[in-house]
């Protein structure tokens, strides 16, 4: 399920981005707690935080680091998580594929399926 957009919007507007933003998806602290939403940009994944009572109200940024940085790889199984700059996180298992997708970009760009309509 996609991130709705008034979320994808306060979370623009929260981060002041003109640019377009590719990639983003809701993750929480392993174990329950805070709730968080990555925010991938051409140049920059930042990282939100929504606090333990919110899942959709940015309330601080928690990190910002440059696209250069993996997400992943996102372990499967009981349920589904990841490292990301020294924290561990856990998303839903519907979001493992944006992950994977956003690290696909930087790392791997030969594995991302060719745009079918390139012209528009």
């Amino acid at each position: 399920m996609p991130v709705p957009r008034p979320l994808r919007e306060r979370c623009r507007e929260f981060l002041a981005i003109d640019g377009e933003i590719r990639y983003i998806f809701p993750a929480m602290a392993y174990g329950g707690g805070a709730g968080f939403i990555f925010v991938v940009t051409d140049d920059q994944i930042s990282v939100i935080s929504t606090g333990a009572l919110s899942r959709s109200k940015p309330k601080t940024i928690w990190g910002s680091y440059p696209r250069g940085n993996r997400i992943g790889p996102v372990e499967t199984g009981v349920g589904a998580s990841f490292e990301f700059a020294g924290a561990v996180f856990e998303l839903d298992d519907e979001y493992v594929p944006v992950v994977n997708a956003a690290d696909a970009e930087v790392f791997a760009r030969d594995s991302l399926p060719r745009d079918p309509l390139p012209d528009l």
